[in-house]
């Protein structure tokens, strides 16, 4: 009697649980799957890459919203994306649900940083390498560097003096030797001119499609990549024979108890030197070209500047910049902060979905791009009045939650930020306290691939200002 008792109950259990599967498979089927996002996706393979990068990306951005909404798909680099474009989605996807959505770039920037870099990792290992990168790159890491950044500041502003140069490429020269410095202090200096070689022939392919073919802009990064890691693996070993601490990032990532391996580090020097040089360059440049169109602000900044050379010259200081100085720059702080949203030299950072995604009511899949549109969110009326306009009094009150994040958001969020912002104030200091400049030639276009750019990188011709600004040929009158 007890079997028969048993055997129902067995049978009953497994009946339920069939029934009770039965009726979740039913109602899982019969509900409406969610829809993607509106949107087109272009041609095969492609996709609307070369839209993008082809033109004003405030245009083609613009053009999806007016046209999807706040929230569309498209086709990028390879890969299939998700656009956002509000303060809410963008807070969504990189700080309450970052989790579901892991940091990533396109295939062709993976393989070229290296899948061990910062950028494309989550959990414990994103958060050791995170803390020992600030290590080397808060406040209290770099301000003992002042005094080397402003050196380099002064040789580069010397090297420019009453020529016709190209701005944006003198720039990067310049944000590349203080990467350099941050990341290698003097080994940076022995190994700068092969560093540099091989990494202007890596950044050519960056937003190539990953053909790995001979003759390739993808092949020749490859392998440019690959003696970059040479050369970083040198100066490893010639610091470890050397048993020294050195106080940089290497050093950081050397000193780390744990111990990460060569591969990773390389990886991440890479990752870091992409990060540091390109966008702080076009953040200046954007800066010379804001300045010579806005005198007032010019003037403002100057006088701003010049008041902290006569505070030395008053108390008998040395005439270097320290590190209090380049806290009592509020106003040209805020033309940094106004630079960065007009510019948004970064319109969109990547993230990539772990797993099926819900929001406003469309599907993000396992496996797509996201791509949170931080220069739709800097140019909104909503968020910004007059968002076309330069004017960096707009920062005496502070920005909404999540409309300004020219640095990102969240846990992943540039840990370099404090340095980018020390390296554009000290050059501006010796550029307003002592240079005048003219740009030369057409003022107004734009370029575009990757970063938005003044045309042709700014040409501009800089002068000391105790020397004086060549004299105009008077015309002379035809008869």
């Amino acid at each position: 009697m007890e079997f028969i008792t048993s055997m129902f109950y067995l049978f009953s259990s497994i009946f339920f649980i069939f029934l009770l599967h039965s009726l979740i498979k039913f109602f899982t089927s019969s509900r409406p799957k969610l829809p993607l996002p509106p949107g087109t996706l272009g041609w095969p393979y492609i996709g609307e890459t070369f839209q993008l990068y082809s033109q004003n990306p405030n245009v083609f951005f613009a053009s999806k919203v007016k046209r999807y909404g706040s929230i569309f798909k498209s086709h990028i680099l390879g890969c299939p994306c998700v656009m956002i474009s509000s303060p809410e989605a963008v807070k969504f996807v990189l700080v309450t649900r970052a989790h579901l959505f892991k940091p990533t770039f396109p295939a062709s920037k993976e393989r070229m940083l290296g899948k061990e870099a910062i950028f494309f990792n989550q959990g414990a290992y994103h958060a050791k390498l995170r803390k020992l990168v600030l290590r080397a790159f808060t406040p209290e890491g770099i301000k003992n560097k002042v005094s080397n950044i402003e050196s380099i500041a002064n040789d580069s502003l010397q090297s420019l003096e009453g020529r016709l140069v190209n701005t944006y490429q003198e720039m990067k020269t310049y944000t590349f030797n203080i990467a350099l410095l941050s990341i290698f202090g003097e080994d940076g200096v022995l190994y700068r001119e092969d560093l540099k070689r091989c990494y202007y022939i890596l950044e050519k392919g960056y937003n190539s499609m990953p053909i790995n073919l001979p003759g390739t802009l993808f092949n020749k990064s490859m392998k440019a990549r690959k003696e970059l890691a040479e050369i970083v693996a040198k100066i490893l070993l010639s610091r470890r024979q050397m048993k020294k601490d050195h106080n940089d990032l290497l050093g950081s990532f050397m000193g780390d108890k744990e111990g990460l391996t060569d591969q990773q580090i390389a990886d991440n020097i890479i990752g870091v030197i992409f990060a540091a040089r390109d966008t702080t360059a076009s953040v200046l440049t954007w800066i010379f070209k804001y300045l010579s169109e806005n005198p007032s602000v010019l003037q403002a900044v100057t006088e701003e500047q010049e008041a902290i050379v006569r505070s030395k010259e008053e108390c008998g200081e040395e005439k270097v910049l320290t590190w209090a100085d380049t806290k009592k720059m509020p106003i040209t702080s805020k033309v940094i902060q106004e630079t960065l949203r007009v510019a948004s030299i970064l319109s969109f950072t990547f993230r990539e979905a772990v797993e099926d995604v819900e929001y406003e009511g469309y599907l993000i899949p396992k496996g797509w791009k996201v791509l949170p549109l931080f220069r739709n969110i800097h140019h909104s009326p909503e968020n910004f009045p007059d968002p076309e306009k330069f004017d960096p009094s707009r920062f005496e009150v502070a920005p909404k939650a999540n409309t300004f994040i020219p640095f990102g958001n969240g846990t992943h969020s540039c840990p370099g930020n404090e340095l980018a912002k020390l390296e554009i104030s000290v050059l501006l200091h010796h550029l307003t306290t002592k240079y005048r400049w003219s740009v030369v030639g057409a003022q107004n276009g734009i370029q575009y691939g990757p970063f938005a750019l003044p045309q042709n990188g700014l040409p501009i011709r800089l002068f000391l200002k105790k020397e004086a600004t060549p004299t105009p040929k008077k015309l002379v009158p035809t008869v």
